[in-house]
């Protein structure tokens, strides 16, 4: 069976990648019944944009607000955005991160990724299970830790991304208002950092 004529080949593949919001990987394309030459020759006449190894977006789209993060959720729906990216998300810091940081479980396999850069933490199960809210972003399903979680996370992991930053997160919490601190206390003992984190906390309070 020979394949369909280009014209209808690629109006039934705007329209697959219509559904899957506009942004599709190169299995799930092909899943769909897209063919592959379909997909190269979409993105080689401008009407696709490829954001990242086997991810493709339509390119009159609205630009991405978070392109980095979009893509990251594409290409690893299980991971969750944590750290300073997390905090960059919270608007929680002023550093701009370099890297997209994500957590995984201990175990999972690490992610081939070219671009956006990332930086791979592993979290045991309860403790990467924990505080995930999920968000819509640019019509992709996003994983991140809640503020509270992030911060206890920032704690634990002190020694790679600095002190100062994990203090000045703490200030820019508390700014922001009255704040839920048995919440973050919570997530300190699920982190395990409670006895680390009580002297700052109480120093604010």
């Amino acid at each position: 069976m020979g394949r369909e004529k280009p014209a209808i080949a690629y109006k039934k593949a705007i329209q697959s990648i219509l559904q899957q919001g506009g942004i599709i990987r190169t299995a799930a394309a092909i899943n769909a019944g897209i063919h592959p030459r379909t997909l190269y020759e979409l993105r080689d006449s401008g009407t696709l944009e490829q954001i990242s190894r086997g991810v493709y977006r339509l390119a009159d789209l609205p630009p991405l607000s978070e392109p980095d993060v979009v893509t990251i959720a594409t290409r690893v729906p299980r991971a969750v955005i944590c750290l300073i990216s997390a905090l960059s998300f919270h608007d929680l810091t002023t550093q701009v991160p370099h890297w997209v940081y994500i957590a995984l479980e201990k175990g999972a396999e690490t992610p081939r990724i070219d671009y956006p850069p990332i930086k791979v933490h592993r979290f045991s199960e309860s403790t990467f299970s924990s505080g995930i809210i999920e968000l819509e972003i640019d019509g992709v399903k996003v994983r991140v830790y809640n503020p509270e979680k992030t911060l206890a996370d920032c704690f634990k992991f002190r020694n790679t991304i600095g002190m100062d930053v994990v203090l000045e997160a703490l200030k820019f919490y508390r700014e922001r208002g009255p704040g839920n601190w048995d919440t973050v206390l919570h997530y300190a003992r699920v982190c395990r950092v409670e006895q680390i984190m009580r002297p700052y906390l109480e120093m604010l309070l």
